[in-house]
């Protein structure tokens, strides 16, 4: 069988690709690739709002893997919306079976954030078309260049005392990178799946803070963290800009969205993909070796 995985150079594509090529023949699709053939893998340099490069991209590709977003963009939202209406047509014109898209938890509350809102209306375009689609709904993926993870980290290493806003607080289901791979290859094909929409945790659901502070135990550092009302989503990513790697554009938007709850609610994937979870310290831990010593 053949996939297509668009947004293949990205942190979750980048460990999906070769999981999948494993089975099948794989195009990988990213914005800058060159385009290459090595092994099961075939690398293509394609635009997901350009209609004919994604149409020549799927051609013979059954299942398609939807892994982009524009999060850090001026207008992200109506990039993905775009973005997500091309891939819809040009898999049905390819006659593609299944395509499967990796979102984002959290309820569709009046002040759920843009940044989740657009995980939403994107899972909604890439179904208008006749294709079926598979969305599986994460929160923070526990990996090295996670950017949610990534920021954690830095506000470790880099700040022996926080003043944190109330989102640290706010509960969460963050999952390893190794299983939402897992979980993502183990859709691809399954009929149960197809069509669905299913919900994607870890073993744990923990708050900010705690997150906070067991990275730091792996670390060998005691943070401060005191908590305040009065930090605002804008004034929260200026001040993640100065202190960690993420961008205020990409921080800004994410920070929003930490005051949602992102809890699973719907666990129906664990019985039709029945395996052993890993822990959060367990994968923060393996992110963190491959991150190098510090």
């Amino acid at each position: 069988m053949t996939v297509a995985v668009l947004g293949a150079t990205g942190v979750i594509g980048t460990s999906l690709v070769p999981v999948l090529a494993e089975h099948h023949d794989v195009v990988a699709v990213s914005r800058h690739a060159r385009d290459s053939t090595g092994g099961r893998v075939r690398t293509l340099g394609a635009d997901v709002t350009d209609g004919p490069a994604i149409g020549r991209a799927l051609e013979g590709v059954e299942i398609v893997y939807y892994l982009v977003h524009s999060l850090g963009a001026a207008n992200f939202a109506e990039h993905d919306r775009r973005a997500a209406a091309t891939v819809a047509e040009e898999a049905e014109r390819a006659g593609v079976t299944q395509i499967v898209f990796l979102g984002a938890l959290g309820d569709e509350s009046a002040d759920l954030s843009q940044h989740l809102r657009s995980r939403i209306e994107t899972a909604d375009v890439l179904a208008s078309g006749s294709v079926p689609v598979t969305t599986l709904r994460a929160a923070v993926v526990v990996g090295r260049g996670s950017a949610a993870f990534e920021t954690v980290v830095a506000l470790v290493d880099r700040l022996p005392m926080m003043v944190a806003p109330r989102w640290v607080s706010t509960p969460t289901q963050p999952v390893a990178l190794h299983d939402v791979v897992r979980y993502l290859a183990g859709v691809g094909g399954l009929r149960e799946a197809i069509g669905a929409t299913l919900d994607v945790g870890g073993p744990e659901v923990i708050t900010y803070r705690q997150m906070i502070e067991r990275i730091a135990r792996i670390r060998g550092r005691r943070p401060l963290i005191v908590e305040v009302p009065v930090l605002s989503p804008r004034l929260s990513s200026y001040w993640l800009h100065l202190v960690t790697p993420v961008k205020a554009a990409v921080a800004r938007p994410l920070i929003e969205g930490l005051r949602t709850p992102t809890v699973a609610r719907d666990e129906r994937i664990r019985s039709l993909l029945p395996f052993r979870l890993i822990p959060f310290d367990d994968a923060a831990r393996e992110a963190l070796a491959s991150n190098g010593p510090q």
